[in-house]
């Protein structure tokens, strides 16, 4: 839903439910246009981070924390100063502006009450924190705007404090339905960019939220609309809307059958039909998980771009060698004509007369007369044995491209494994480990380097904690599930894997005790959402006692028999399992 009004509206009651009243105890500036406030209200410690961030604007409660600077800028020394131990009384937002303005109550020098506010405005790279006296006057601001930079507005000290109006939109908290009409239905464009630019605070996200509520296509024009369906978008702003009004949020992330967020909102977004939706407690929750999240993916593929390209073009070079290594064996599968020509030729052909282009004979394997071609200038001794000679090089070259069938398919499989572990991948340390393995498999080239190697933290598999208390964990790559099958875990631990297809070892620790039911499904949902079929609706599990997991001799890491196992069909899904940060 991006950072719009409504997503404002769930912070402001959030922030209202959990910091008025409460003591500004820190103030802390870890970047030239952020700022981290602790606050200590019932009992409780809260850290409030606000980022004016051009590129990613935010406002959330964190329980990390930053490193800042010695020397505090100056912002950061001038709220100490004034509200260093102030009592917030207050966080309002005007209308559905994505403005939000906190109001602070402290102590002057001559032990007077005072107030002042923090506005912070998230507007993209229009974003600032300013700081308010009672007057409502600019006392400073985390970024300075003249005249020179924006003409619509300077953010300077000692001018008034103002919110620019630069676009005629409507309040949509206030209003009405015939303003909705004129505002919304004479525009030339589709309905839900014209209820997005007509009302304020509204993202495109809401607009198409609003649509699909409404049963309309964002994409309909908005001039074309009829009767009754103008009646039916406007029903479904006005509950939206009101959901809004009173609060009534649910925030949550929407997920993409691969597992990636695509979306968040402080409503429930309906449009999504197909994806995976994960409700959270707080908005602040569900802003630092998703733009956490979408900064690993982000920051995670532009790092692997250059191992998927290796990987990718192995894969498809073996590929090709597959089907011409298929298409050669079929070619094989001749030779045995050959061997019956030769034979018949040599049962039957004692009668034949010199110069003969071909002769029937009956086929004793089949009880069918067939036709046997001859090369005239040859005996028939002379025939038989080239029809021989061909059925025993085809026969060698049957041989040969089973082990070099079998060959490829392993080197397919390696391949995948390697790209489903990237798939899968979250920190630089994952990447190292898959380096090495391409490497280490001739992928990549050695370089040799004078230097010390320089030390990186270790990658380790994923821990989660089932819902029944046992713990599970999942392997990252090929060298992690080569480590947690036949190091980790013991004889009587639960091995699970996706069926035919590249992807994690799952192991659940059994301390000698019989799982329950549902630590097996969620132990195969697992394995089911870190494999190659994460995007299936369905996914086969096979799973089976470790001590029933072999691994052959000379084979890839990673790479396991097993026989008499179980198997279940699962939905690929990590959603209520607990991810425990080893």
């Amino acid at each position: 839903m991006a950072f719009d009004g409504i997503t404002i509206a769930n912070i402001v009651k959030e922030l209202n439910e959990t910091i008025v009243g409460g003591k500004i105890n820190k103030i802390a500036q870890p970047e030239a246009d952020e700022l981290i406030l602790t606050i200590k209200n019932n009992r409780t410690q809260y850290r409030l981070l606000i980022s004016a961030s051009a590129s990613l604007p935010l406002i959330y409660f964190t329980d990390k924390n930053k490193v800042s600077p010695l020397t505090a800028p100056n912002f950061c020394m001038l709220l100490r100063k004034h509200v260093g131990s102030g009592k917030i009384t207050a966080v309002t937002q005007p209308g559905l502006e994505r403005v939000i303005e906190i109001r602070i109550e402290h102590l002057n020098e001559l032990g007077d009450l005072c107030f002042k506010t923090l506005v912070v405005e998230i507007m993209g790279k229009h974003s600032n924190i300013i700081f308010l006296n009672e007057e409502r006057m600019i006392l400073d601001s985390i970024k300075h705007v003249s005249l020179n930079m924006s003409s619509v507005r300077e953010v300077l000290p000692g001018r008034d404090y103002f919110i620019p109006q630069t676009q005629d939109k409507k309040n949509p908290l206030a209003v009405t339905e015939e303003e909705f009409y004129a505002a919304v239905y004479g525009k030339p464009s589709n309905i839900a960019k014209a209820i997005y630019t007509s009302l304020t605070g509204l993202s495109p996200a809401a607009a198409e939220e609003i649509c699909a509520r409404a049963g309309i296509h964002g994409s309909d024009p908005a001039d074309g609309l009829s009767g009754q369906e103008k009646e039916r978008v406007f029903q479904a702003f006005s509950r939206f809307m009101e959901d809004v009004k009173v609060g009534r949020f649910t925030p949550n992330i929407v997920y993409s059958p691969s597992g990636e967020p695509v979306e968040f909102g402080a409503v429930p977004l309906t449009q999504y039909t197909d994806y995976t939706v994960r409700e959270y407690d707080s908005i602040s929750q569900v802003l630092e998980q998703y733009y956490a999240q979408k900064n690993i993916i982000t920051r995670m593929r532009q790092k692997s771009a250059d191992l998927r390209k290796i990987v990718q073009t192995a894969l498809d070079r073996n590929w090709k060698k597959f089907d011409l290594q298929t298409k050669q064996m079929q070619d094989t599968k001749k030779m045995d004509k050959y061997k019956v020509y030769g034979e018949l030729i040599n049962t039957y052909g004692y009668n034949l007369e010199e110069g003969c282009k071909s002769f029937r004979a009956l086929n004793y394997y089949t009880n069918e007369e067939i036709t046997i071609p001859l090369d005239p200038t040859m005996t028939p001794q002379e025939n038989s044995k080239k029809y021989f000679d061909r059925y025993n090089k085809l026969k060698r070259t049957a041989q040969a491209l089973e082990e070099q069938l079998a060959d490829t398919e392993s080197e397919i499989r390696h391949l995948e494994s390697i790209q489903a572990a990237l798939d899968i991948a979250q920190q630089e340390s994952d990447l190292s480990q898959i380096k090495e393995e391409l490497t280490e498999y001739g992928y990549i080239k050695k370089h040799y380097t004078g230097g010390k190697k320089k030390m990186q933290a270790k990658s380790k598999p994923l821990h989660y904690i089932s819902s029944d208390g046992y713990h599970i964990y999942v392997g990252k790559n090929n060298y992690q599930n080569e480590e947690l099958t036949f190091k980790f875990a013991t004889g009587g631990d639960w091995w699970f894997h996706a069926k035919k297809m590249a992807g994690s070892h799952v192991v659940v620790k059994s301390n000698n005790e019989e799982l329950p039911d549902r630590t097996f499904e969620e132990a195969g949902r697992l394995a089911g959402y870190y494999s190659s079929g994460r995007t299936a609706p369905k996914v086969e599990i096979d799973y089976i006692q470790k001590k029933h997991v072999k691994k052959p001799n000379g084979s890839k890491p990673g790479f396991v028999v097993y026989y008499t196992n179980y198997s279940l069909i699962i939905e690929p899904d990590i959603t209520g399992i607990r991810l425990v940060e080893d």
